[in-house]
């Protein structure tokens, strides 16, 4: 398959940011001015600043080379955080298969002896898949340096786990916080009363509040759950679909298939990148900024706080256009998730729902996400080391810088172009070498987080809907035909012919046989090409 070239489809301004050219033209503008400082002093003046260019070809190839392995080990990078992400999708899907097929649906209470219900081990094994599907969405904030749990499409994945280490009736107090929650910074007398609202207020289908009829089991029924707000007006408790009400119906807004809940914190949105403006596009303007800065302070009017903590993920630019890279933050939630799964799969075997075969590969998911997560953190939070870093550059530097001395008298006027095409060339592979090495933020560079997330997602579902449907209710209809081509009749012809040789005691098997090495030939001269 041939790839289109990038540089003449769907060619926009954002593709344009997503190039080197903002980080390196400072340093393509510097050397560009070397070149030309010397070529007009060489051709202007009476001295001449050049010198034997017997240096220029050695040293080009070596850097060269070096250049070339810097951007290839950050390709390899990058090639192999797309791989690990193929492993969580792989690894999420074994074990959505395994919770909603191999767990059975029929299930005795040890408590009562009774048969439970079926609604009640749907809810079940779906909530663990949703903590499946949550557990990729947690890695993605993980690896944008997003801690928390506090975001539009992993909130409502995770807000039923438990906040406290206490049981009722035991009373909770702060220090009772699991670490989940407690790293997420959970606010306890605002939780109360978002669990208060969503249990006597829940949201309707069309995301507006209205009262329910009847309140959960559980919940407070006896008193007005408005007492249960306290000094707290319902304006400080916030639901995950608020500031969304207002989208365009034909905008893509994937969080409107998640479950609406009610949250103590503002919830951060899914994706949370950098704000884009003019500079972004004109790097150049940033310079000019600097120098009206100080006179246009007076004027400015100071920015209210973000209620949206703007994430470390978020970082801009130098004030030269250079990326700044985001610090890396770590985050528990990836862990939490799967010591739930772990905790899950224990109760399972506790009560005898699994086999042990079953019950290994679910071991064996939960080991591979947690593999994989480490993995990605070592991507992350794992540069080249600086030493390696700073003298590759600081040799391209000194190699561009007497360049100019070395070619100006081949060249003459076009040793000025010829450095800036040199430097753009040597500085651009550099600088996508740095670009590439961490592919988990949000340029263009980067791997599509989010779709992979929404891909799992998407598969999750699927797996989910699917009805678990006896063999003998598909396999012997109209619609088979099992042996073609070599017996081109439905199983439900073959089964209703109790006189063919098939159904023989003594030449079932062998008419078979015969049958299905009658296929394999056929397929074997009709699939061959001449």
């Amino acid at each position: 398959m041939v790839a289109k070239n990038p540089l003449f489809v769907g060619w926009s301004f954002k593709k344009f940011k997503a190039t080197v050219i903002n980080d390196i033209w400072p340093e393509v503008l510097f050397f560009s001015g070397v070149a030309t400082m010397v070529t007009l002093v060489s051709e202007m003046t009476k001295h001449k600043l050049s010198f034997s260019s017997a240096m220029l070809t050695v040293l080009g190839t070596v850097l060269g080379l070096v250049i070339s392995f810097r951007t290839s080990s950050a390709y390899e990078r990058y090639m192999e955080g797309r791989k690990l992400w193929v492993n969580i999708a792989i690894a999420s899907r074994n074990l959505a298969q395994i919770i909603w097929v191999h767990v059975p649906f029929e299930r005795m209470d040890k408590k009562t002896g009774e048969q439970k219900s079926i609604l009640e081990i749907s809810i079940e094994k779906k909530s663990m898949v949703n903590l499946v599907q949550a557990y990729s969405v947690a890695v993605k904030h993980l690896l944008r340096a997003e801690p928390g749990a506090y975001y539009e499409d992993l909130y409502p994945l995770v807000c039923f786990l438990p906040r406290y280490a206490t049981h009722a009736p035991e009373r909770a107090s702060e220090e009772d916080m699991l670490p989940l929650w407690k790293a997420s910074a959970m606010d306890a007398q605002k939780h109360r009363t978002a669990h208060t609202l969503t249990s006597s207020r829940p949201l309707s289908p069309d995301r507006t509040v209205g009262r329910a009829n009847t309140a959960p089991a559980g919940s407070v029924s006896n008193e007005d759950p408005e007492k249960e707000l306290g000094e707290l007006s319902e304006d400080q408790i916030y639901h995950s679909m608020r500031g969304r009400r207002h989208k365009r119906k034909k905008s893509f807004d994937p969080e409107m298939a998640l479950p609406v809940v009610y949250s103590e914190h503002p919830l951060q949105p899914a994706r949370n990148p950098p704000k884009e403006s003019l500079y972004d596009y004109l790097p150049f303007l940033r310079i000019i900024k600097l120098f009206f800065r100080p006179l246009l302070r007076p004027f400015r009017r100071r920015k209210p706080e973000p209620e949206v903590p703007l994430s470390a993920s978020s970082a801009t630019r130098s004030f030269t256009g250079k990326k700044l890279k985001p610090e890396a933050v770590d985050s528990n939630v990836p862990l939490e998730i799967t010591l739930f799964l772990s905790s899950y799969l224990a109760w399972l075997l506790r009560n005898g729902q699994l086999q042990p075969a079953i019950a290994s590969a679910f071991t064996t998911g939960i080991a591979q996400l947690q593999d994989t997560v480490t993995n990605l953190d070592r991507i992350r939070n794992t540069p080249l080391p600086f030493a390696y870093q700073a003298h590759l550059r600081v040799s391209l530097w000194l190699y561009l810088f007497f360049l100019p001395f070395q070619v100006w008298s081949s060249f003459h006027y076009l040793t000025i172009p010829g450095t800036a095409f040199a430097s753009f060339l040597l500085l651009g592979f550099l600088e996508i070498g740095q670009e590439i090495e961490n592919p988990f933020n949000y340029d263009m560079n980067d791997l599509d987080l989010d779709s992979f997330c929404l891909s799992i997602q998407r598969e999750l579902h699927e797996i989910t809907a699917h009805t678990c449907p006896n063999p003998e209710d598909y396999v012997f209809t109209v619609w088979n035909q099992p042996f073609a081509p070599g017996d081109r009749r439905t199983a439900e012809e073959m089964m209703n012919d109790v006189s063919h040789s098939y159904h023989g005691p003594e030449t079932g098997m062998h008419s078979i046989r015969r049958t299905l090495l009658k296929s394999w030939w056929d397929v074997d001269q009709i699939t061959r090409t001449k």
